[in-house]
């Protein structure tokens, strides 16, 4: 890449980073493997970035790179032997006020209800998540716009039965 390049890279990065660093913990929950994922996402989005011919939003288009790196550690994670992790510790690392200390309680519970979804409907809800309109998850998914609408309501209740639980 060149430098008009990286700067792109660099700019796309400021501006959807998070959304990437969001994917990789919807779909990782150890933190080392997470933040691999999303150097592997990242990477996997700039080698993709000269292939992208402009037939969608830039937003929608390394959102499908991420899509398909996660859906990828997801299977290499199935083919591997489970490990019981000994401490489920996420809070952050960061000392904080009483008021990130709840929303950061609040996004974990989020998280490990998500990652209780099938992966298809963990899918739906993290693309409306992050604010895709259904016309681009459809043709992001290859599924029917109509088909979005279902999917996601299903997903949604799913996702409030597990919130409920907790």
């Amino acid at each position: 890449m060149g430098a008009v390049q990286d700067a792109e890279f660099k700019r796309l990065m400021a501006e959807h980073g998070g959304l990437l660093v969001r994917f990789a913990a919807s779909f990782e929950r150890d933190r080392h493997a997470r933040q691999d994922l999303v150097q592997d996402i990242m990477l996997a989005v700039w080698q993709a970035l000269p292939a992208f011919r402009g037939e969608s939003s830039l937003k929608t288009y390394v959102i499908g790179v991420a899509h398909r790196r996660c859906a990828s550690h997801v299977m290499r994670a199935v083919a591997q032997p489970q490990h019981e992790e000994l401490n489920e510790d996420w809070a952050d690392e960061q000392p904080g006020p009483e008021t990130l200390a709840g929303l950061n309680q609040q996004q974990q519970r989020l998280l490990g209800a998500l990652r209780q979804l099938p992966v298809g409907q963990r899918q739906l809800v993290l693309l409306a998540l992050e604010g895709m309109r259904y016309e681009e998850i459809a043709d992001l998914l290859g599924i029917s716009v109509n088909n979005v609408g279902v999917r996601l309501n299903r997903a949604k209740a799913a996702l409030k039965e597990r919130l409920e639980e907790r």
